[in-house]
């Protein structure tokens, strides 16, 4: 099973970069399961029923999400609807919506996909450590290959919480900040690890965002508009291997793809 994981989607010009990379990369790789962080690619911030359509038409299987998922109110109802996307698990109960779920289509083997939120920086959720272990044990009652998107601030809870899955999922993939990190290994106990997958989009910005806006924020502390960007689209993201009856992983790369010209 070798699993397709996109960083963060920032906005239009990360939409457009799945539309057109995906299919390519899908069979290039090629790759059984595409999962993205879709949390950023309305506009910026959080996630719309027409934006989601797009993504999954686009060829992407599974859109996990972070702390911007409630960030446009038209996806609260959608999230019941619609199971492949995901908000973080450890969002209290009565939360819309779903943390994780199961992916099993014909020919290929069953994936368990968990979405979580860290808590450093971030929202006070509840712990997602013992949540987090106790569904990927669930989990692992249905299938050995589950994927884990932490969505985190601190590089140290993120390592954390990847060492202490170590050996029960197949990979934990860090997300929030959107800078690729250079830390791709695998655990002994055979988890695929990586910090930051960073983000599909612009970057010649500052995180997406354009870059004077942002300057002037931290300049003058005053508030402002960060409109997304548009200059030099990669998709960025991490390809892991796994063994269908282990689940362990075997490889790990980091990705990171321009958006080629129209023309080609």
């Amino acid at each position: 099973m070798r699993i397709l994981f996109i960083g963060d989607i920032v906005g239009e010009p990360g939409r457009r970069a799945v539309k057109r990379l995906v299919p390519r990369l899908r069979a290039e790789l090629p790759a059984d399961l595409v999962i993205a962080n879709g949390e950023n690619m309305a506009g910026g911030s959080g996630i719309t029923p027409r934006t989601a359509d797009e993504v999954f038409t686009s060829g992407v299987d599974v859109i996990t999400s972070g702390d911007h998922i409630w960030d446009l109110k038209e996806i609260m109802p959608h999230l019941a609807a619609e199971p492949r996307i995901l908000r973080p698990l450890n969002y209290p109960a009565g939360a819309p919506g779903h943390g994780s779920l199961v992916v099993d289509r014909p020919g290929l083997p069953a994936v368990a996909v968990v979405n979580a939120q860290g808590r450093t920086f971030l929202a006070d959720l509840e712990n997602p450590f013992p949540l987090v272990l106790a569904e990927v044990l669930r989990l692992r009652e249905q299938t050995p290959i589950i994927f884990v998107d932490f969505h985190a601030e601190a590089t140290s809870e993120k390592i954390a919480l990847g060492r202490l899955l170590d050996g029960q999922a197949s990979a934990v993939i860090g997300t929030h900040t959107h800078v690729q990190t250079a830390d791709e290994q695998i655990f002994p106990g055979g988890t695929a690890y990586l910090t930051d997958a960073g983000f599909t989009g612009p970057h010649d910005s500052v995180l997406g965002r354009e870059i004077e806006p942002v300057i002037r924020r931290f300049q003058t502390n005053l508030p402002q508009k960060f409109a997304v960007a548009d200059g030099r689209i990669l998709l960025q993201g991490v390809l892991v291997e796994v063994e269908d009856a282990t689940g362990r992983a075997r490889g790990i790369e980091r990705l990171s793809r321009p958006l080629p010209p129209e023309s080609d």
